[in-house]
């Protein structure tokens, strides 16, 4: 089979597609015949290991895959080969095939798409995560997303209207804007490009204040950091909960925390997959509820572009400048 590696560290033209051996189904794992996979941002991270995880070289980025089961190893009974299945996998996804713990694998609806079942436990798992578990969003409640136009953030959007709130989406461009309009955001707000010296942080804090009202935000979603969030935080409401989800942006902000007093505000932090290791009943829980919402037409991943597995390399290149819009998947034969 091929399969896309990094065998050194660094950016995507690092990465080698290269023939290597099948993989088998030892026990209580499968073996998946890959059809598609999300890219995210951590396949940016993990290649030049600034990732949380550094797996052990070669290895295939992609931590997001759909597919069907072609074999099950000893002790593997909710899934057999023929299933449609999708999983996070945190690597490895960017082959033809890939050995999964069984207890990964996700059943998907007939009617859904392996791209779009690839684009989807990522985003829509981090951000139910982060809205209903970390943020206790509720319904008439103002939230503020930035990078609103990305994975994590349009899911982000979506599930916000969903669960009640009023939704502003910020983001870098109308287009990604009115993008964000049509998947159920209120209203949006366009922010400059830094770099930002203090009048102009205190401008765009106004800015971010002007498009939510008066009282700020409840809730701010931040998938991008860098010097976006400080801005962002002196914009939030009294008793808010500012969402660290990651740092698209590039540098990990120094935030002033009598910024966190004065507002008597929450700063809490999401860390989706170190959640999901803790608390697997939970996150089954959670993806169950997240299809039962993809089925009922409340969420559908907007996927912008997709590449074939020869080509993902530069699927994770586009993502890391950030023109993605929605999701970016790679396409396997």
């Amino acid at each position: 089979m091929k399969a896309l590696l990094s065998k050194a560290v660094g950016g995507p033209e690092t990465l080698v597609l290269e023939d290597v051996a099948s993989p088998e189904a030892k026990p209580g794992w499968a073996v998946v015949s890959i059809k598609a996979v999300g890219v995210n941002f951590p396949d940016v991270l993990i290649i030049e290991d600034k990732y949380q995880f550094k797996p052990p070289r070669p290895f295939s980025p992609g931590g997001e895959v759909s597919g069907i089961v072609k074999s099950v190893g000893e002790g593997v009974t909710h899934v057999k080969p023929g299933d449609r299945v999708l999983a996070n996998t945190g690597s490895g996804g960017m082959a033809q095939e890939l050995a999964v713990e069984a207890g990964r694998l996700v059943k998907i609806p007939d009617a859904m798409p392996f791209d779009e079942a690839s684009a989807f436990i990522m985003t829509y798992g981090t951000s139910w995560h982060a809205l209903d578990e970390r943020a206790h969003l509720k319904p008439g409640q103002t939230l503020l997303v930035l990078g609103a136009a990305g994975g994590v953030g349009l899911a982000a959007v979506e599930l916000g209207v969903a669960m009640g709130a009023r939704v502003i989406a910020a983001c870098s461009s109308q287009e990604k804007v009115d993008l964000c309009i049509k998947h159920g955001a209120a209203a949006g707000v366009v922010y400059p490009k830094g770099p930002f010296d203090r009048e102009s942080q205190k401008a765009m804090s106004a800015l971010f204040k002007d498009a939510c009202g008066p009282d700020g935000p409840d809730v701010i979603y931040d998938p991008i950091g860098d010097a976006y969030a400080e801005p962002a935080l002196r914009s939030i409401g009294w008793e808010g909960t500012y969402l660290v989800v990651g740092f698209a942006a590039g540098e990990i902000p120094k935030i002033p925390l009598n910024l966190a007093l004065l507002k008597c505000c929450q700063i809490v932090g999401v860390f989706w997959g170190g959640w999901v290791a803790k608390n697997p009943e939970k996150h089954r829980k959670n993806v169950a509820e997240l299809l039962e919402m993809y089925s009922a037409g409340k969420i559908k991943p907007f996927i912008s572009e997709r590449f074939p597995l020869e080509r993902a390399g530069e699927a994770i290149t586009h993502l890391a400048n950030r023109k993605a819009l929605g999701k970016v998947v790679v396409t396997v034969d």
